[in-house]
This record gives structure tokens, sequence and C-alpha cells, in this order.
């Protein structure tokens, strides 16, 4: 959609050349493609050890070892199958490549109308301020300031988030023009003070004074909790939509534009509009997913914007020509035209040195979706994605655009703010096809990746962009419960997408390729992938205890295979990992991540998502929090591992290292007292439980040596080593019987 005078001509007509190239390193993926041969021939012949030699050496098993050699089959196909799946990132990844300068050329400053949403919901877990430095820093986008509107979402109804954004409306007549007159990156208030922690130049004191006035009062505020007065009187008319009784969950909608930056003015900032749409306990209120849709209704009947960047409320622009590179590729007159949406990489500002929490994801950002957009285009994730508008509102691929009315009509409208309001009531979707047909799709706790895949099986393919300056940066979680309880909604979400209308395995079929197929399921899968992960590692380290072997003896030629695909697979993940730019203890830390999401988050995941198909539970939004406790902070700042709550997770993280402790302690003081047979006999159980052991340290450390608040709880420990125990006895009693 978008509007006559909004349809974007180039300035000059005879200049061809293409505004963005797609590479390929073909050398590379020779090279990737011969070592994933190598390593899938050796899966193949574990699967044969696996159902050859039973045959061979049935008469020595008893029936416990049988069931055990079953299951060891079927979790080592479970591998196999699922690392088959995960080559289809990796077989044919593609680099984008912009070139901004062409786009000026051709455009100049006529460029497409662009509308920033940003989304919050809780004024406690995700601060104002913190909000407000991410309205700040789009508001200074590198884009003529009339052809540019940010949004705000709070779904939290908060006059305190209100109060914020009109300090942040005053500031950014001073903010905007100084970050385009010195160029300024960040364009963030809060990461342009951080990197300039050596010293700031003359022309930014005052800025940067009247910023830190600005951050006192709305900091003062939010600790009071409640306005001052004088902003009450200054904002009334937006102050007095909130009704005495309001609350979070039950008011109406509250609308405020703050800034009409396309009314003739001195000072060019971009238009700036307050929503908080109405909530009513009776009416499902479809969490991100529904603030978007109601994002999308009313900014069409105010500025239209023909492009949609969603930001997540913590990821402030890094870089101020993001929306340029993203409109090389949408405003590419021969490729562009068939690709939806531009996805760049979540990335954090806070990592620590060697990413304690593996929050970084850096093979995922810079290796799988290189291969997914070879293979059709980037999953949709929800932040730092640039949208048609029209293709979000449900246009398919081959449609003609459809004309919207004139800009003067448009106007007219705003001068009845009551109309725009009911775009945002709790009725207005009934009996329509939003969050089906039209806009971010409902029901499932990833809308994002539903929609984005609705999307590209309308026809339309996604481009991923990942240039060296980042263009989005947010803040990470900094303690593993925080990290475990986000990848525990991601993996939830993601399986629920599987067994849903929505699985890319039949609903994608005949309308994406089979690699950009496999691509999604390789998130999909997650949850289920903690079940075979759990029961190796809990079968691996208990057979060891007990003296069962379950892999070929090291001098045997059927360990070759073994020994390739373990040392192979994790050479290659180092070496990928540090090609992307990581350090080897970030890869260790990684390692770690993976185990604990594997037989936690995930599989918490996993088991939410049956209880829902069951009907005995419903799926619920969680926002992480975006703040930690001074102390916390300093023990981040270290790399020392946080826990400090009791949680169910933690108990399962525990009760797996002390059975892995126990079991490794066992079989080591065994081999000390014996002739060295054990070793060559279960030499590969001996290395995989003690890596889990050396794995495990940080947790062993926060159980029972730490002293600080971020130890692991008493009470955690104690039922960790008593399920430990009794998961002993009980496989000893068991075996014993057998």
């Amino acid at each position: 959609m978008g509007n006559e005078d909004d349809r974007i001509r180039p300035v000059h007509e005879g200049d061809g050349e293409p505004l963005f190239e797609t590479r390929r390193r073909t050398g590379r993926v020779i090279a990737y493609r011969i070592f994933s041969a190598s390593v899938f021939v050796c899966i193949c012949l574990i699967w044969f050890y696996r159902m050859t030699v039973p045959v061979k050496i049935g008469e020595n098993r008893t029936g416990l070892d049988r069931l055990i050699w079953l299951v060891m089959l079927i979790v080592e196909i479970w591998f196999g199958f699922y690392w088959v799946v995960t080559q289809s990132s990796r077989w044919n990844p593609v680099w984008r490549f912009t070139f901004s300068d062409r786009l000026s050329r051709r455009y100049g400053n006529d460029l497409p109308k662009l509308d920033v949403f940003v989304c919050t919901a809780d004024p406690v877990i995700e601060p104002p301020l913190l909000v407000v430095n991410t309205v700040l820093s789009v508001a200074a986008l590198d884009y003529p300031a009339k052809k540019l509107a940010v949004y705000l979402s709070d779904d939290g109804g908060s006059e305190l988030t209100f109060y914020a954004l009109t300090e942040a409306a005053e500031f950014a007549k001073t903010w905007v023009p100084f970050c385009k007159r010195f160029n300024v990156e960040p364009t963030s208030p809060a990461a342009y003070l951080s990197s300039k922690a050596n010293g700031l130049d003359s022309s930014a004191e005052e800025v940067v004074k009247l910023y830190r006035e600005m951050a006192a009062r709305i900091e003062t505020a939010a600790r009071l909790g409640r306005v001052p007065e004088e902003a009450r009187l200054k904002y009334g008319d937006g102050f007095s939509q909130w009704d005495a009784d309001a609350t979070r969950r039950n008011h109406g909608t509250i609308l405020q534009i703050l800034v009409d930056g396309r009314e003739e003015n001195t000072i060019a900032i971009p238009t700036l509009v307050y929503l908080s749409r109405e909530k009513r306990p009776q009416h499902h209120h479809n969490f991100k997913a529904g603030a978007m849709n109601a994002l999308l209704r009313v900014s069409s009947k105010i500025t239209c914007g023909r492009i949609i960047l969603n930001l997540d409320c913590d990821m402030y622009a890094n870089n101020s020509k993001s929306a340029r590179d993203a409109l090389c590729i949408l405003l590419d007159e021969k490729e562009g035209k068939e690709i939806a949406f531009v996805q760049f990489p979540q990335c954090f500002d806070n990592v620590t040195r060697n990413d304690l929490y593996g929050s970084m994801m850096r093979v995922g950002m810079d290796v799988d979706f290189l291969g997914l957009d070879g293979n059709g285009g980037p999953l949709y994730i929800g932040t730092g994605c640039f949208h048609r508008r029209d293709v979000i509102c449900g246009r398919k691929y081959g449609e003609e655009e459809e004309e919207e009315e004139e800009e003067s009509e448009r106007i007219q409208e705003i001068s009845e703010p009551e109309m725009i309001k009911a775009l945002a009531s709790c009725t207005y979707e009934e009996n329509s096809q939003w969050g089906k047909e039209m806009g971010v799709k409902y029901g499932c706790p990833v809308e994002d990746v539903i929609t984005g895949l609705a999307i590209q099986c309308r026809g339309w393919k996604s481009a991923y962009l990942n240039p060296g300056k980042k263009a989005f940066l947010g803040v990470a979680p900094t303690n593993l419960h925080q990290m475990l309880v986000q990848q525990r909604r991601w993996s939830e979400g993601d399986f629920q997408i599987l067994l849903s209308e929505y699985s890319p395995v039949w609903y994608g079929k005949g309308k994406i390729g089979l690699g950009l197929i496999l691509g999604y399921c390789c998130y999909c899968l997650w949850a289920p992938s903690s079940v075979p992960v759990l029961i190796y590692s809990v079968l691996t380290s208990l057979c060891l205890f007990k003296g069962i072997p379950l892999f070929p003896k090291v001098s045997s030629l059927w360990f070759i295979p073994f020994g390739y695909v373990t040392v192979a697979a994790n050479a290659y993940s180092l070496a990928e990992f540090l090609w992307c730019g990581g350090t080897f203890l970030g890869w260790w830390n990684e390692q770690r991540m993976w185990l604990y999401r594997r037989t936690s988050s995930f599989l918490f995941g996993f088991m939410d998502t049956i209880k829902k198909l069951l009907g005995v539970s419903e799926s619920a939004f969680v926002i992480t929090a975006k703040v930690a406790e001074e102390e916390a902070a300093e023990r981040y700042k270290e790399e020392v591992m946080e826990f400090g709550v009791e949680s169910p997770m933690f108990i399962l993280l525990g009760t797996l290292g002390m059975l892995n402790l126990f079991c490794f302690a066992a079989a080591v003081m065994r081999l000390a007292y014996g002739d060295g047979g054990d070793f060559k006999a279960m030499g590969l159980q001996f290395v995989i439980t003690g890596v889990l052991v050396v794995i495990n340290g940080p947790l062993y450390e926060g159980m029972l040596l730490r002293k600080d608040r971020g130890k692991m709880p008493i009470s955690v420990t104690v039922k960790s080593v008593v399920i430990a125990l009794s998961v002993f006895s009980v496989f000893i009693r068991i075996y014993s019987q057998n």
C-alpha cells in the first residue's frame, strides 16, 4: 500500500546499477560439503554398528543391556537425523552487500516513508529511560525527518512511560539536529555517553548536560512511581486520557501525537506518537502480536509509511545508515521486487568478552542465517526487521499494490482522534482477518516466526543483512535463569509451530524450497531434541558407573567412526566459532549453554507444549528482565555465573551435574584400583562423562563452594543431591534384579 505521493521514482532513471549484490564463496562451500559428507558416512557406520553388533554378542547381554543398546540406537538415529537437518543452513550460504551511495545518487531524499514501531510492555522490567533511548536513537536515523515516524506501543499502559516519552520529545529537538550535524554514532544518548567515557567534545557538553537532566527526571519519577505535577499540567491533554481506575490490564485506548514532523517548523525532527491500545480483562490481547497489529492500523491513518521497522524497546540503533542499507535491497529494481522483508541480526552491547551465557548465538547469526538466506530468506525474528507494509498486511507476491487515499484525506482524519482510537479497541478485530491473513499472526509465543513463514509461503523472499557495524544493539540476559526462561519460551513456541497448521513441513510444502523447510525445522526441533540429549548424558554416566560398555573398544576399528564424529564435529565447531569472531573460552561457554538449554529450558518447553496439546495448561508470554541489581551486575562483568533463585530448571541441572560427578568419580576410583581394562573397554564413556564434569565446573562451584548471593540456593543443592542418589539406587536395584 502507499499513496501516489509516496510512490518512489529514481531521480536518475537511466542509472541501472544494482543497489546490492549477492555473493557466494564457492571454495569454502565445496570444502564444507566434502567435510559434511565424511561426517555423514561415519554417522551411517555408527548406525550400522548399533544395528549389527548386538546380533553377534546378544548371548552375552542381559535384557536390560539390550534395552539400553536399543535406546542408544534410537538416540543416535535422532542425533544423525537432526545433524542432517542442520546441514540445510550451511549448504548454500550467501552474503549481501549494499551500495548506499548508489541509493543516494538515484533517489536523493525522495525515499519512501518509514514508520518505526518500538514495543514495550512493563515499566519495571523495561525501564522508561531504556525505552526512550531506543526511541531517540531511531529518531536520529540518517533519514529525511519528514519521511520518518516513530511509534511507541506501551502495552503496560504506564503514565511513567508516557511521561518519559514527553521528556524525550522535548530533548529530541536538541538531540536529532546534533546527531545529524556531527554524524553522531551511535545515536542512543546513553550508548553515545558510554562510548565517550574518556572525554566529551566541547560541542557535545551542552547536549549531554540536557540529557543527564532529562535522565535524572525520568529516573526520579520511576523511582517514586509518580509523574511530576508540572508535567501533568504541561501535557494535560495526554495524561487526561488515563481514567482514575485504569490499570495495565484494564484501560481504554490512549493515543497522543507528541511531535507532528510533517508540520512546517524550523527544527526537522520526525513524527513521534504514543499508543497504548485498549485492554479489557474479558478480551484476549494476543501479547506483542496484538500490539503490532494495532500499530499497523493506527499508523496507517497518521503517516502510513510504506516501509515499517519494528524494534524491541531495548534494541537501540547502533548504525544510523541501517535504513538506507535495507532500502538498497527493497528498492532494487531487479531483485528487490521479490523481497518482502530485510532482517538484521539480534546483537547485544552488554555481553561479556567470552559471552558467558552464549547470548550472541554467533554461529546462528553469522552462519545459519546466511544459509537460510541462500535457501529463500531468513526467519523473521521479531526485531531489527524492515517490512513492506502492504506485504505484512497480506499482499501476495505478484499482486498489484493498492493505492491509498491522498495525503490530504488522511490529514483530515487525524483531526478526529476518536476514529483512530477505535482502530486500537479490543473489539475492532472481531470477525476480521487480523491475526490470520492480515498483520502479525496470533496463537503462538513466537508469532514473528509464523508471520515470516506465512509471508514466504505467499511467494515472497526475505533477505539477511549483517554489516560490520551492527545495525541494532540490545540487552542480553545477565543471569542464567533469565537466559533459560527466554530460551524456554522460544523453544516452546517453535515446537508449537511444528505441531500446528503452520508447520513448515506441510504448510510450506510446495510453497517454499526443501532447504528452507529444513531451516525452519532446525529451530522447531529444539524442544524435542532435549529428550535424546538428556537420555544420552544420563545413560552414558550410569553405564560408566556400572561398568557397562556402550561404545567399541579404543583398539577396535569400529571406534574410528565414533572418534571421527566426536573430534571432527567439535573441531569444526570451534573453528567456525573462532571464524565468527569468538574466543576459545567463548566457544567453551557456548558448549555449556548448549547442554544447559537442552537439558532444562528446551525440556521444559517440550513438556509445556505437550501439556498445552492435552489441554492441561496455556502458553504465557514472559518478558525478559532488562535490569540487574548492582552486585549481580558486577559478577556478570567478571563472568561469574549467576544462579541465586530456586527454579525447577536449576534442580534438573543440579541433579544431572551431581549424577555425572558421582559416576565419574566412582569410575576413576575403580580405574585407579584396577588394571586399566575399564578404560580400554569404555574409553569414550570416560571422555564424554569427564567432559560433562568439566563443563559443569561453574555449576559445582555455585552449589558447593560459593558464598555470595549469586550462588545456587541450598534448597536446590540438597534436592539435586537427593534426586541424583535416588536415581543411582534405582538404577543399581533394577540392574541387579535383571
